[in-house]
């Protein structure tokens, strides 16, 4: 690599890796404490050290494999943030389905936060054209929840224009493969006959919640709702750890 390049290259990776520090000190005061948070914040200063140091290193030994792997490293998350994302941008969803399960996110207290709220909002979109799907709200209650998150969901589509008569409520699971497990249960019930649903979460969520929803043995599509903005490099992130641990354990 030629001197010049290396006088751009290594004061970029500084540069960036304050700007992600600083987004992660932001992202923790205004989201609920989050895993992602916590690995964002790490591969910022992964980056500042980086670009601190990397010119100063020996070439040789065990300096030499660590360059090695922080490339190999940078280069795996940058596939899958792209792998993940891609999957989300897909939606499958033919406004037939039987029903809708909205999966459950962090509330504060008891209001839906911004990444919620794009959920409900993607599923009073899709109610309003498939008028005959009946709603289940999923999501129990987590640290810094005052109620279920099933019941803020509820509230916020009954606020929004939906019969609650459409609505049910799942307010017991405290994963997304409970999600889906809980609410077929429902479902399985509903319908005697085979059904088929819609699953509504945010993009960097589709793909693995799609593989659960497939492990739980529902038959389903999903349908994406926009990225919270301020939270997107934390939940893209925190994403990549949720499908590896797929990967690995098959939940």
């Amino acid at each position: 690599m030629s001197e010049s390049i290396k006088k751009v290259i290594f004061p970029a990776f500084t540069i960036i890796g304050i700007v992600i520090v600083i987004i992660s000190i932001y992202t923790f005061f205004v989201m609920n404490f989050d895993v992602g948070v916590i690995v964002q914040f790490g591969i910022g200063v992964m980056f500042i050290l980086i670009g601190k140091t990397w010119n100063k290193m020996p070439k040789t030994g065990i300096f030499k494999l660590f360059k090695i792997l922080s490339l190999i490293g940078f280069a795996f998350i940058f596939i899958m943030l792209l792998f993940i994302f891609i999957n989300g941008a897909v939606n499958t969803v033919d406004f037939n389905e039987e029903a809708v399960i909205v999966l459950g996110c962090g509330i504060k207290g008891e209001e839906v936060t911004g990444t919620l709220k794009r959920r409900l909002d993607k599923c009073i979109e899709y109610a309003n054209i498939n008028n005959n799907a009946i709603i289940v709200v999923s999501g129990g209650q987590g640290p810094q929840e005052d109620i279920t998150e099933a019941l803020a969901m509820e509230r916020y589509l009954i606020d929004n224009g939906i019969s609650s008569e459409r609505i049910i409520k799942e307010d017991m699971a405290t994963s997304t493969y409970e999600n889906f497990v809980f609410s077929k249960n429902i479902l399985d019930n509903k319908f005697k006959d085979e059904y088929k649903i819609v699953y509504i979460t945010n993009r960097f969520h589709i793909y693995r919640a799609g593989k659960l929803a497939e492990i739980a043995g529902l038959n389903a599509e999903g349908y994406g709702a926009e990225d919270d903005m301020r939270a997107m490099s934390v939940s893209y992130l925190r994403e990549i750890l949720a499908v590896i641990k797929l990967w690995v354990f098959k939940r």
